[in-house]
């Protein structure tokens, strides 16, 4: 069946199916506002549907746009759930409730970008910052040293630049270069994978979204839907949970009983860089008693240096004085962001949409056994 009708070219149009699907199937709706509009002038909201009821021991979390732009993909995956009644009547048998959380960051959906409104990578907000000033926020000494060449100061990026950055990637090989800019940093706010410097807009609505939903589970597993690594079309099942041996075993019991694999970022064997304040540890601080499981599901789409260069000239514009950047200059930007992490094609929607229903009901078969 054509997958095309899951997926939406906007924020807008894109709640609009997930709204739409989730009254259908007679999910309830949670709407939580953002204090600002969208790229339109649209409302925007992290929207909520559970479907089952508060006395089921087991919940699912699907949730998307973690990294905003990348909600086009995760959309269409919890649009295509949502009208999936074979996979609703699925979780209801297993007795697990379902938790479909519709743009983690609404602001970055909307505007074509990555971060949120305050300009922060939402995947590594997850820390304690209090008591934590500036000085004492994880380090990232490699991505100090590029800080300068990641975004210059003019666009397109001199050779010099570019040679910069070869020339470090040469010396610490493609992993340290991948390690330096994408394992999270703290300490440049206009800079790409910005941690922030306290909990973000997103970070405490989807902290309050698991308090109210996940207070009363036994366990708790979540898929979060990203975008932007591997090979195009390919879902990688990256571990998001606690490195212990025993959730890690049992994360891969759930997710691999297809013959998948399920990667980790601590033993190196994801695609993806070891990163800090990881969006699943709203889970555990916020459902502490729960048992929890969770995986990102990470589709490829372009190259890696296709999806950075989108990345930096995204940071560059923004980090230019207001009304300086043509308005084409912009578009091309926000052109280029939705290319590197949403790939409009039927084959590239059909994929997506094949894996994230089997790895939903992996996790339903895994948590009817817990």
């Amino acid at each position: 069946m054509d997958a095309d009708h899951h997926f939406a070219p906007s924020y807008r149009a894109a709640r609009r199916l997930f709204l739409d699907a989730s009254g259908a199937a007679g999910a309830t709706v949670q709407t939580l506002a953002h204090p600002l509009p969208g790229a339109e002038g649209e409302a925007l909201a992290m929207d909520v549907a559970r479907v089952g009821g508060f006395d089921l021991p087991r919940l699912l979390v699907i949730s998307s746009a973690c990294h905003g732009v990348e909600g086009h993909c995760g959309s269409g995956v919890q649009h295509a759930l949502l009208g999936n009644p074979g996979f609703l009547q699925e979780a209801q048998a297993a007795g697990v409730a379902l938790l479909f959380v519709h743009a983690l960051n609404p602001h970055g959906f909307s505007h074509s970008r990555r971060v949120t409104h305050e300009g922060v990578d939402l995947n590594r907000n997850f820390i304690a910052f209090e008591g934590l000033d500036g000085l004492h926020r994880p380090a990232n000494t490699g991505y100090d040293a590029l800080a300068h060449l990641l975004v210059p100061p003019t666009w397109p990026p001199s050779e010099e630049n570019e040679a910069a950055l070869q020339a470090y990637t040469q010396q610490h090989g493609e992993r340290g270069f991948q390690q330096a800019v994408s394992g999270g940093q703290y300490r440049h706010p206009l800079g790409l994978f910005y941690g922030g410097s306290g909990p973000t807009w997103s970070r405490l609505a989807i902290e309050r979204v698991l308090r109210q939903h996940g207070a009363g589970v036994q366990q708790l597993a979540w898929i979060d839907l990203h975008t932007g690594l591997g090979p195009s079309g390919h879902g990688e099942r990256i571990f998001a949970a606690p490195a212990d041996a025993q959730t890690l075993a049992r994360a891969r019991a759930w997710w691999q009983a297809d013959g998948g694999v399920v990667t980790a970022l601590h033993d190196g064997s994801s695609s993806a860089s070891q990163i800090s304040g990881m969006l699943w540890q709203a889970a555990r601080d916020s459902c502490p008693r729960a048992e929890y499981t969770g995986i990102a599901l990470e589709y490829g789409t372009v190259s890696l240096a296709q999806t950075l260069w989108a990345l930096r000239f995204d940071h560059w514009c923004a980090a230019q004085p207001p009304g300086t950047v043509p308005a084409d200059t912009r578009e091309a930007a926000r052109s280029a962001m939705r290319e590197a992490f949403y790939t409009d094609t039927p084959l590239w929607k059909q994929q997506i949409v094949t894996q994230g229903l089997a790895a939903a009901r992996l996790a339903l078969a895994g948590l009817s056994q817990a």
